[in-house]
């Protein structure tokens, strides 16, 4: 075995070896924002990024990691493709190459075609304007086939390594389409696994971690709040918390008095889950009188098939009765979805309640949204969950929201 095929299987070794982590990618582009972009796109898919605007830049990353995928800007403006293709020859790149242009654009397919050419591994190019879905498909095969920690990791060793955050994802107004508030969901940032959801970390109801994890989310939530306010207009927020936690009078007694006091605080909205929110209802129809009077509402979240079982109470003091996602999505083109989804909206009518719609991931499901009267919407059409500092961000650059 020669040592050029022993180079290329120690590359090999490293970049599998890395991949059971987190899959690496380069976005090389002439454009800062389009490589901001592309980046924060493959960052939301699990990779780890870095970018270059030149064939130099690409030379040095290169020298210095081993990306498994080199994703390519390619325009007239941005940098010369002949070269980039070359660098990347010379350099023995083994990874994926996967071209970004503008659709029937002459160039994406000549880079397509002279990178096969050169042996370079080209994925199908990746036309623009594109789905966060699309690229998914396209580099499916980097990601990491072990994505989360196994076994799952217990949530005091989050919450003592300070590893849990709050991100953040728009409500919008189903009939204007503006941004009128955001749920908090807790994500956990793990040193060597990344960005973890919570299904591999929410510990079972009777753990007694998980009122910390709730004073947790209610301590970030508030933080979160004023660091918002500090940077646009104020936001009103929703958090998610166990109806076992709602259940201690001393916990809501602290519940109330954490809530800001500034004049600009909107309410903070506490969603519960509907399954628990159904099992207890006596107990949480008179949590949500008392908090109420403290600017405090209380929500029935993942609200399903379950829905019978609201009917017939008289009057509720719940603000908001949301869908379930399942029953959401793809509600376009599924009549038992779209006749859940019209239950929903006339229960939350008949309380005097608003109805939200989550899971709204295409604008077929948001004309059904609109035509059956739900009063807000939430999904990816509009927008993932972002960390804190990104949500900001997005929230300075657009009032008004244009389906993405």
């Amino acid at each position: 075995m020669n040592d050029e095929i022993v180079e290329c299987a120690g590359r090999r070794l490293r970049t599998f070896g890395r991949r059971k982590v987190k899959p690496r990618a380069c976005v090389a582009d002439g454009k800062r924002h389009l490589r901001a972009f592309l980046a924060e796109v493959l960052e939301d898919l699990g990779f780890v990024t870095s970018e270059c605007a030149s064939a130099d830049e690409l030379k040095t990353v290169l020298a210095g990691e081993l990306p498994d995928l080199i994703l390519f800007g390619v325009a007239a403006d941005g940098i010369e493709p002949g070269t980039f293709l070359e660098t990347l020859v010379r350099e023995a790149f083994d990874g994926k190459v996967l071209a970004v242009g503008a659709r029937d654009s002459i160039i994406v397919k000549a880079v397509q075609q002279v990178g096969e050419e050169y042996g370079l591994a080209m994925l199908p190019p990746l036309t623009t304007p594109f789905a966060a879905e699309t690229l998914r498909d396209r580099v499916a095969m980097l990601l990491p086939d072990e994505p989360v920690p196994s076994p799952a990791v217990h949530v005091g060793e989050a919450l003592h390594a300070g590893w849990l955050e709050l991100w953040y994802q728009p409500k919008i107004d189903a009939r204007t389409l503006i941004r009128c508030g955001a749920e908090a969901l807790v994500r956990m940032r793990h040193p060597t696994w990344g960005v973890v959801p919570p299904a591999y970390f929410i510990p079972e109801e009777h753990d007694p971690h998980l009122r910390d994890l709730s004073e947790f989310v209610i301590e970030r939530a508030v933080q979160d709040w004023h660091y918002l306010l500090e940077r646009q207009s104020p936001v009103d927020l929703s958090i998610n918390l166990p109806a076992s936690y709602l259940k201690e009078p001393q916990a809501v007694r602290d519940l109330c008095r954490r809530v800001p006091t500034h004049p600009a605080f909107g309410g903070l909205t506490i969603e519960i889950d509907s399954e628990e929110a159904i099992r207890d209802l006596d107990v949480l129809v008179e949590v949500a009188r008392e908090v109420r009077l403290h600017n405090i509402g209380l929500s029935i979240d993942n609200l399903g098939a379950n829905w019978p079982s609201l009917m017939d109470l008289g009057r509720i003091p719940f603000i908001k009765l949301k869908a379930d996602r399942h029953f959401v999505t793809g509600s376009a083109n599924d009549r038992l979805k779209r006749t859940v989804c019209r239950h929903i909206v006339e229960l939350a009518q008949g309380y005097g309640a608003r109805a939200a719609a989550e899971g709204v991931e295409s604008r077929a499901d948001l004309v059904v949204a609109n035509e059956l009267g739900f009063d807000l919407v939430q999904g990816f059409l509009f927008g993932k969950p972002l960390p804190l500092k990104k949500f900001a961000r997005s929230a300075l650059t657009r009032t008004v929201l244009d389906p993405v």
